[in-house]
């Protein structure tokens, strides 16, 4: 599939770049109402008329996806069962290939996040599967599980999301973590050897260039450190200006007088699920210092290992010992270089590495709880990682994101819901029961605030300041809200036991 700058040509520059819709995501997902072919005609004849007017040409040949209506709160005697109920406003039947469509079409029913994003999102869709669990949607997450394992199958990956825009791309590799959320719900392990195959693909892909990769360099998303480790980072295939934010990327690139390693980073921090944040800039106050695709992720990098051991357990279950033992030696190596190059003795914390410098990032984030997430941090480590969070990051609204002011969504004041979550069962691994339990009460409490006073499940919060709204990023405060709506009837369930 192309993408909507390759499609629609020159009217897809004039469109973006003369801001025909505020948003750029506007134009790269509608959808012509004629064929490709006949709609370049008219506009080739057209563009140079005295009269001509590019919004009214857009609107007369192009419409929107639909969007559903979310039900009254009238409706529902609580915010919890409003959420279970309202699962059927944000999930689309499968898709229709359509010409000149950017939606890569699936061939399952699957749920979006809301707002303007009428996709399926990668990272998204595990969180947004924990509130499906809760609601009894056994078969929704089944048929998203599905329709993953289709994009691996067509794509070679998992996009960002299913849009031929997103292809160069991908996001965290929650794959594996469905795969396990399906056969615990499920309570079938066999899931996990029918899903081998794609596990195993995706795997290929995150690795992909790993092969005689010499010390000190990179390739794709993989960065050979020392003769012994490997480990990855995001990446995009392409550095160009996004289609899907064409407008703001050429603004950026002129800042930065052309260098088109800028969209390089800007598009690897967009797989990283984390647009914008300060972990990717050398001056936090600067987005055109943006440096993501020099910088090892700790998250990326734990999520990496769940695919190795999850990869591991299902060849023992197969009584495959070869590959067994291999998917265990790389699991080994992987810990043995989060532990050299991203745990930080200096700061006690699991920080990101500059690769190119050769430098750890003291840069402190939530990320660092994803190894007490994945259960492989010492006693110490958690100790440590834990006091910082509840002494630096916990706000009266839940936990913020970084300390860092930059203005960017993803830094303070906001806190999003994934990370709540990951926070919560990075301290309910460890004993630390109580604080599991207050992160879980201060942002549900947050949600039904905000929900009480607008009427709305938001993308994310201000957890600082709980009469103001969430600020940064490209786009409005999205309303919805998939991973929101999840992780708060997750959160529910969770303070129940």
């Amino acid at each position: 599939m192309h993408s909507p700058e390759h499609v629609f040509g020159e009217l897809f520059e004039a469109v973006q770049m003369q801001g025909v819709f505020p948003d750029s995501k506007t134009f790269v997902d509608m959808i012509p109402k004629i064929s490709v072919e006949e709609v370049l005609i008219q506009y080739r004849r057209q563009k140079d008329l005295k009269d001509f007017n590019l919004k009214i040409f857009v609107d007369r040949h192009f419409s929107l996806p639909t969007t559903g209506i979310l039900p009254e709160l009238a409706a529902f005697n609580s915010l919890e069962e409003r959420l279970h109920q309202q699962w059927k406003v944000l999930t689309k039947d499968a898709d229709e290939e359509k010409e000149g469509s950017s939606l890569i079409p699936l061939p399952y029913a699957y749920v979006v996040p809301g707002g303007r994003f009428g996709e399926i999102y990668y990272w998204d869709s595990y969180f947004t599967m924990l509130g499906l669990k809760g609601s009894g949607r056994v078969d929704l997450i089944e048929a998203m599980v599905k329709n993953f394992a289709h994009l691996i199958d067509v794509v070679g990956h998992i996009p960002n999301g299913n849009r031929s825009y997103f292809i160069s791309r991908s996001q965290p590799p929650f794959f594996v973590k469905m795969v396990e959320l399906l056969a615990e719900v499920t309570q079938d392990e066999s899931i996990l050897i029918q899903y081998l195959p794609q596990l195993e693909r995706e795997y290929a892909f995150w690795m992909d260039g790993s092969v005689d990769l010499i010390v000190g360099k990179a390739n794709a998303r993989v960065v050979r450190l020392d003769e012994a480790t490997i480990l990855n980072r995001y990446w995009d295939d392409l550095d160009t200006p996004r289609a899907e934010s064409y407008r703001e990327d050429v603004e950026l690139l002129h800042l930065s007088k052309g260098d088109q390693s800028r969209m390089r980073h800007i598009r690897a921090a967009c797989e990283s699920g984390w647009d914008f944040s300060s972990r990717w800039l050398m001056d936090e106050q600067d987005l055109n210092t943006i440096e993501a695709a020099h910088i090892i992720p700790i998250d990326l990098n734990v999520l990496l290992f769940e695919l190795e051991r999850v990869l591991h357990y299902v060849y023992s279950l197969k009584e495959d010992m070869a590959h067994a033992i291999h998917y265990q030696d790389l699991m080994g190596k992987r810990l043995n270089g989060i532990e050299r190059y991203l745990w930080s003795s200096e700061g006690e914390l699991y920080l990101d590495y500059h690769f190119v410098q050769q430098k750890s990032m003291q840069r402190p984030s939530l990320a660092t709880l994803f190894p007490l997430w994945s259960g492989f941090a010492s006693e110490n480590q958690a100790k440590s990682v834990l006091n910082y969070i509840e002494k630096q990051l916990l706000k009266p609204g839940g936990l913020v994101t970084s300390n860092s002011y930059s203005g960017q969504q993803w830094d303070a004041p906001n806190g999003w819901a994934p990370l709540q979550w990951i926070g919560l069962v990075a301290c309910a691994n460890y004993g630390y029961q109580d604080l599991a339990v207050d992160i879980a009460a201060r942002w549900t409490a947050l949600n039904e605030n905000v929900f009480a006073r607008t009427g709305k499940m938001m993308e994310k919060y201000n957890v600082e300041d709980l009469s103001l709204e969430a600020g940064g990023g490209e786009y409005p405060v999205q309303d919805g809200f998939g991973w929101s709506n999840g992780i708060y009837l997750a959160m529910k369930e969770f303070l129940r036991t």
